[in-house]
């Protein structure tokens, strides 16, 4: 007998647009759906910085408690904020086609750049590249759903903002004077929707099996690897972007001190057909190379 697939999903407006996007796609293919709306502590909890939280998976959290209360049957994410280590009894389900891996520069004007100008982020990665390029500005914090951040931007005299293109492309929200950051490395699986479900969950996991991507599972699952290796977690500055090129991979990875001053980058390109590994090849690398000694440092400045 056909069941109705609960989709649980966070209630900001990017969040509804993936868990709709979702949603689409399994009834155009036959399926029942209900979409169940959740807040999560990342939403609810805006005066502090992520990292200073303390949880790892703040916005992914709460769908996994509903999921394993058997509240939801699947769960939509942005998959740059789901842990690299998922709940006991909750998998991969899909990875959708991947979108725009850029981030953007949203402002008012550029200017600033080569003096003194204030930029706006939430994310210890942004603002990490950010400096690392840019030392003699001042980075303060953002947070918020994309819509209330845009509207901060607009209400404060700072020069601009950092998001990730792919949040403002899917609910038409890029402001008309932006910069893409292409040497920006992005967060690990930016731009990627994943769908988690409950591993006995046959029914969901063999109907989601429909949505996935497999060139943006391969890259992703890269990045997420070389995340997990350097133990980033959600606080660390740490950029990754895999790229397939015909019948090879090429990946970037970065880890980067709080304050941007220090950079450890690696570049590989490999054949698809070797590519078991690469990510914790490259994270090895960086640790290799300094990186062990700055996650330390990292470690102890967050606390």
């Amino acid at each position: 007998m056909a069941r109705t697939i609960r989709i649980g999903t966070r209630d900001s407006e990017l969040a509804l647009w993936q868990a709709n996007t979702v949603q689409k796609n399994l009834e155009e293919l036959g399926y029942k759906t209900h979409l169940i709306p959740v807040k999560s502590t990342g939403d609810i909890i805006l005066d502090k910085p992520l990292y200073e939280l303390g949880i790892t998976g703040i916005f992914t959290k709460t769908l996994d408690i509903a999921m394993l209360h058997g509240d939801i049957d699947i769960a939509v994410h942005s998959m740059k904020d789901v842990p690299t280590i998922l709940p006991k009894g909750i998998v991969e389900a899909a990875i959708l086609k991947r979108a725009n891996v850029n981030d953007i520069l949203a402002h008012k004007g550029l200017d600033f750049l080569e003096n003194k100008g204030t930029i706006a982020t939430g994310s210890l990665r942004r603002k990490a590249q950010w400096l690392h390029k840019y030392p003699t500005h001042t980075v303060v914090d953002l947070r918020g759903n994309v819509n209330t951040r845009m509207q901060k931007l607009t209400d404060s005299d700072w020069n601009g903002a950092i998001f990730a293109a792919a949040g403002l492309e899917r609910i038409n929200l890029k402001p008309d004077n932006y910069v893409d950051l292409d040497w920006m490395i992005p967060a690990p699986a930016q731009g990627a929707m994943l769908v988690v479900a409950k591993e006995e969950d046959e029914y969901c996991r063999e109907a989601l099996s429909n949505l996935n991507d497999k060139p943006s599972e391969i890259c992703v699952h890269i990045e997420r690897e070389f995340l997990r290796e350097l133990e980033g977690g959600c606080t660390a500055p740490i950029g990754a972007l895999a790229k397939i090129n015909t019948d090879s991979i090429h990946f970037t990875g970065a880890l980067f001190s709080l304050d941007g001053n220090d950079k450890i980058e690696v570049h590989k390109e490999i054949k698809i057909s070797d590519v078991e590994n690469l990510g914790k090849i490259c994270a090895q690398e960086i640790l290799s190379n300094g990186g062990r000694e700055l996650m330390k440092e990292i470690k102890a400045e967050i606390g």
